[in-house]
């Protein structure tokens, strides 16, 4: 594989939800789109939060419940140890919530669309904490806030349709580009369909700072044009072969 990770003073990589289809876990738009005859938009929203909490709830106690029957596959496996070889100058950004590449031993890491596997405040600015409980039944209330008298409701610490992405997420991964020398740097895209921005648009950022762009598909994604190169094929068999470089 001509890509030559241990001859790379920096690597940006960023992974996509076919990374965790090779461990098993369903896509976000499996089923067409549905879940239990509701489109992903209607649990999935600020707005469908606030109209019915409790199915909201019921939906992301099936993603937990789902995520972890899961395990970290071969292709995560490898981006940790990559992460262990190269320490400072790696830097993984994902889209998945699945938490699989924490479990594989990933720590840094930019979770672009939050977890699944935490749960913040509706309402107040407390920290998201590790949560893997579910709520099927009794919705869960901060103890640290109340609205009105009452305790506001606590939600999945994830990005929802509607919502914008932290700006801090895109601050550490500008100074991370920003720190690599010219030449040093590559841009490596795994499992991504390279149609939901601005995550799709981390290629071109990552080019303006000199990087060489790589993308391991199973298929050429929407922006496979943007990058130099594109080598065809499961994650779980490609990433491995990195660590021979």
């Amino acid at each position: 594989m001509p890509l030559a990770i241990s001859a790379t003073p920096r690597l940006l990589v960023l992974t996509g939800a076919g990374v965790s289809a090779e461990s098993g876990l369903s896509t976000f738009r499996d089923a067409n789109g549905l879940w239990e005859n509701h489109r992903v938009e209607d649990v999935a929203t600020p707005e469908a939060f606030v109209r019915d909490p409790r199915l909201v709830w019921r939906f992301y106690s099936q993603r937990r419940a789902g995520a972890k029957a899961c395990a970290p596959n071969a292709g995560h496996a490898a981006l940790a140890e990559l992460e262990r070889r190269l320490g400072d100058r790696f830097l993984l950004v994902t889209q998945n919530v699945d938490d699989l590449h924490r479990r594989a031993g990933n720590a840094r890491l930019v979770e672009l669309h939050g977890n699944v596997f935490f749960t913040k405040c509706s309402l107040c600015q407390r920290e998201p904490f590790a949560d893997e409980s579910q709520y099927d039944a009794q919705l869960p209330t901060c103890d640290a806030c109340g609205l009105q008298g009452k305790k506001a409701l606590l939600r999945p610490h994830i990005v929802w349709f509607g919502e914008a992405l932290d700006p801090a997420h895109f601050e550490r991964i500008e100074e991370f580009l920003g720190a690599a020398p010219r030449g040093t740097l590559q841009f490596l895209a795994v499992g991504t369909s390279g149609a939901v921005y601005p995550a799709a648009g981390l290629v071109q950022l990552a080019r303006r700072h000199g990087a060489e762009a790589w993308l391991f598909n199973a298929e050429p994604a929407d922006n496979a044009a943007a990058f130099h190169h594109f080598v065809r094929g499961k994650s779980a068999e490609l990433l491995p072969g990195l660590l021979e470089g």
